[in-house]
């Protein structure tokens, strides 16, 4: 993972933009620790480039450390990219090309430049790609520019324009933040391209045939479930994100989506060539938490070497602030499970781990939230999924990245796969919905993600213990120990005054907070990141557990218990002392009662 930043058309010298170039890259150093490289491209009359352009590059070696370094250049320099993510088909993308092309690297980005030279600045520049990605491209022989995003925004990017007419792009809104009057996300899924002065256009390249709102009028899928086609899809995705030349890790939390992961990490790895001979986990939670529990059992059956950080309600406390500033949101849940994710990313670079694989997105393909189990039919719960999906940036995907990349450590989430959606997101929703209660035959029960946990669910070869793939759902915030939440919410009632909160929406008139935690955290917000374009990057609305607004209709009771903590929905079982302090081998009553 990197950080890349570029100013096209600027007015300043060229002294000044450089300055400014670095002043505002060094912002992303902690995404990538390992090297910085700068590219200024001065106007030239007799190339008809008119005005001035800068690209920056820090860079997170994780391909080719030793001469992967960025911003790369075609063979005659008339190209340069700088790129932000992995690209996982590199090698058959070389391969594919009709034109020879000879890699200067071994980075797996390089290949975008030969993939631009043969599409052009088109959609079929990124539909060819596999991965998660950002990159800018500059074509010095058209005056021309490519801004992309990955398919899911995996990788974050922001673009901003200054007053003189200039566009800036970053990786993280503190690298722009003061520089521009206006600033957004950059859509994922979409391609910007300018040439000249002309003023530039979006246009969506990822296209999925099961987002109605990417091609409307499409019906509901209505593949049935098929568990060896869904397994061999999800090993593909997860096999393939292992692709890496430095030491690497999973993070294990010990529910149901994070375990898949390094089961299967686990399956593989003596079959890669690896730094580390032995495949490394961590987990991060308050003292006997669930997550610490669970995640030591999955290791000790996967024989992973395990390693499991504790942290204290004061010491997650103390971040805060801190990863407010890193993750650059104001929403409840986000920053309640960035903290302790922050906290451990820390330990992880500490033993010298730069990328680790994670289990983000699972809940959203698979409507795994508890919440769902209300969903009234099978298009509202398709509907939901896609939505989920369609804003996971502005949740997971941020929080995952930036939590991560704060301390240099690249996440990669292989239930966001592109091929691996085209399976899962065209399964029957009737297939994914939750079916239990008393008028329910005990065979035809299910409850959340029963396709995932039906496909790996092999008794002859196991992936893992029966008791953790059957785990009920736990959110990461509630998961690392039920009393972190409830002590921030503590923090802030001490805090912020019912006088302040009373006035919330003269302060706040934009997203108004709706509790006083959520009131404290925009006011540390708002310190970093000022002004309306800053608050506007982060959604707002209310959530039962993590849902949509959507969903706050499927049960009346959501209304007044709207909170975006998963045992909130009303079907947690929240008996976390007789559940995971007697229980601590997960054999005891709560998990017969998930094999039943």
């Amino acid at each position: 993972m990197c950080g890349i930043f570029a100013i096209f058309h600027s007015s300043a010298s060229e002294a000044d933009l450089r300055r400014e170039l670095i002043l505002c890259s060094s912002r992303l150093r902690h995404r990538g620790p390992d090297w910085s490289g700068y590219r200024v491209i001065e106007p030239n009359e007799s190339m008809n480039i008119t005005h001035a352009h800068g690209i920056a590059h820090e860079r997170l070696a994780i391909m080719d450390p030793e001469s992967g370094s960025q911003p790369l250049e075609s063979h005659d320099k008339s190209i340069i990219v700088a790129a932000n993510g992995e690209i996982y088909n590199y090698k058959e993308l070389y391969e594919t090309l009709a034109k020879p092309y000879t890699p200067k690297t071994g980075s797996d980005c390089e290949v975008i430049i030969p993939l631009y030279e043969e599409h052009g600045a088109t959609v079929d520049l990124c539909k060819q790609l596999r991965g998660m990605f950002s990159f800018i491209l500059y074509d010095r022989k058209k005056d021309l520019f490519v801004i992309a995003r990955d398919h899911m925004g995996k990788t974050p990017l922001y673009m901003g324009y200054g007053n003189d007419g200039s566009i800036f792009v970053g990786s993280e809104m503190k690298s722009l933040v003061d520089k521009c009057t206006k600033f957004h996300n950059f859509p994922p899924g979409h391609i910007y391209v300018s040439k000249g002065d002309k003023a530039g256009e979006f246009q969506r390249w990822y296209t999925p045939n099961w987002a109605p709102e990417m091609l409307p009028g499409v019906p509901l899928p209505k593949e049935k479930f098929n568990a060896a086609n869904l397994r061999l899809a999800f090993e593909r995705a997860v096999t393939r994100r292992m692709m890496s030349d430095v030491p690497w890790g999973v993070l294990l939390s010990g529910g149901l989506d994070s375990s898949l992961v390094a089961a299967i990490c686990a399956r593989n790895i003596g079959r890669r060539s690896t730094s580390f001979p032995k495949l490394h986990s961590f987990t991060i939670g308050l003292e006997k938490s669930p997550d610490l529990v669970a995640a030591k059992k999955v290791a000790d059956f996967l024989g992973t070497i395990h390693h499991s950080y504790t942290y204290t309600i004061q010491e997650g406390s103390d971040a805060v602030r801190d990863v407010i500033r890193c993750i650059e949101t104001y929403d409840v849940t986000t920053i309640r499970a960035s903290t302790p994710m922050y906290l451990m990313s820390r330990k992880i670079k500490a033993m010298g781990i730069k990328m680790v694989l994670s289990g983000e997105g699972a809940d959203e393909v698979f409507g795994g939230y508890l919440y769902f189990h209300k969903a009234p039919n099978a298009q509202e719960f398709m509907d939901e999924t896609v939505d989920k999906l369609s804003r996971l940036h502005m949740y997971d995907c941020l929080r995952c990245n930036k939590a991560m990349s704060a301390w240099g450590v690249e996440p990669r989430c292989p239930f966001l796969d592109a091929d691996f959606l085209d399976v899962a997101m065209n399964l029957d929703p009737e297939e994914k919905m939750i079916r239990t209660g008393p008028n329910v035959k005990k065979e035809d029960q299910r409850f959340e993600k029963w396709v995932i946990r039906k496909a790996f669910d092999t008794p002859d070869d196991p992936y893992l213990p029966h008791d953790i793939l059957w785990r009920q759902k736990e959110q990461f915030s509630d998961g690392v120990g039920y009393g972190w939440v409830d002590h921030l919410k503590e923090i802030a009632e001490s805090e912020i005054s019912d006088q302040m909160f009373a006035s919330a929406k003269n302060r706040f008139p934009h997203n108004t907070p709706t509790t006083k935690e959520g009131y404290r955290y925009r006011m540390i917000f708002e310190e970093f990141f000022p002004g309306e374009a800053a608050e506007k990057t982060v959604p707002g609305g209310k959530s039962i557990a993590c849902s949509t607004e959507r969903a706050m209709r499927w049960d009346a009771s959501f209304a007044s218990r709207a909170d975006p903590s998963g045992r909130a929905a009303g079907v947690h079982d929240s008996a976390y002392d007789e559940t995971f302090e007697a229980d601590t081998k997960l054999d005891g009553p709560a998990a017969k009662k998930a094999k039943a």
